[in-house]
C-alpha cells in the first residue's frame, strides 16, 4: 500500500484567488515545492483534491481548469515534484448551472475524491497526510479516514471549531512538525 500527501489546491498550493483559472494569476505558496519534494523523497505520492465551484457557476470552463492543472503539473516537475493526479469536483448543490447543479459525493466535505485516490493509487489512508485551508477540507479527510489532517491557518478563524490533528501557519513548517525518517 502507498502513502500520500493529499493537498487542497487554492490556499494550500497557490494563494487563494476566488475562482482561479488563469495561469497569469497563479502565485504559488512559499515553500510548497520544497514541502512536496520532502514528502515525495520519503515515498509519499502527491495528490491534489479540489472543489471547483467556478465550473459549476459558469465562471470558467472545465477546459480552462484542465489547462491550468496541466500547467501546474509542469511547474511542479520543474522542481522535481511529481503530482500523481489532480482530483476535482465541478459541481455545486445550490449555485451550479445546468448539469453542474447537483450534490456530489466528491464535493468536500464529502470524502469522494479522497476515496477515489485511495482506490486508484492503493493508498493506506491511515498513513496519509491531508493539508487543507478550510474546515471542509479537514472534514473530508476525517470522513475518508485520513490519518493526519492538517489545517493551514490562512482561512481559519481562532473561534472556529476544528477537528484537525494540527493547525499550522505556513506550509513551510509541515516538514518540521511531521519529521519523517
Amino acid at each position: 500500500m502507498n502513502k500520500a500527501l493529499i493537498l487542497d489546491r487554492d490556499g494550500v498550493i497557490n494563494k487563494e484567488i476566488n475562482y482561479l483559472y488563469k495561469i497569469e494569476d497563479v502565485e504559488f505558496i512559499d515553500g510548497i515545492f520544497e514541502t512536496c519534494k520532502y514528502f515525495m523523497d520519503r515515498d509519499h505520492l502527491i495528490i491534489v483534491v479540489t472543489n471547483q465551484a467556478g465550473i459549476a457557476r459558469g465562471y470558467y470552463s472545465e477546459e480552462d481548469f484542465l489547462k491550468l492543472s496541466d500547467w501546474m503539473v509542469t511547474e511542479f516537475k520543474k522542481h522535481q515534484v511529481e503530482i500523481s493526479k489532480i482530483f476535482y469536483c465541478p459541481f455545486h448543490p445550490s449555485e451550479g448551472i445546468g448539469k453542474d447543479k447537483k450534490d456530489s459525493f466528491d464535493r468536500k466535505p464529502n470524502p469522494g475524491m479522497i476515496l477515489k485516490a485511495r482506490d486508484e493509487f492503493n493508498l493506506d489512508l491511515k498513513s496519509c497526510i491531508l493539508v487543507g485551508d478550510k474546515i471542509s477540507d479537514i472534514e473530508a479527510g476525517i470522513n475518508a479516514g485520513v490519518g493526519t489532517n492538517v489545517l493551514l491557518r490562512s482561512c481559519y478563524k481562532a473561534n472556529d471549531s476544528t477537528k484537525a490533528d494540527l493547525v499550522i501557519d505556513s506550509i513551510k513548517v509541515l516538514t518540521n512538525v511531521l519529521s519523517l525518517k
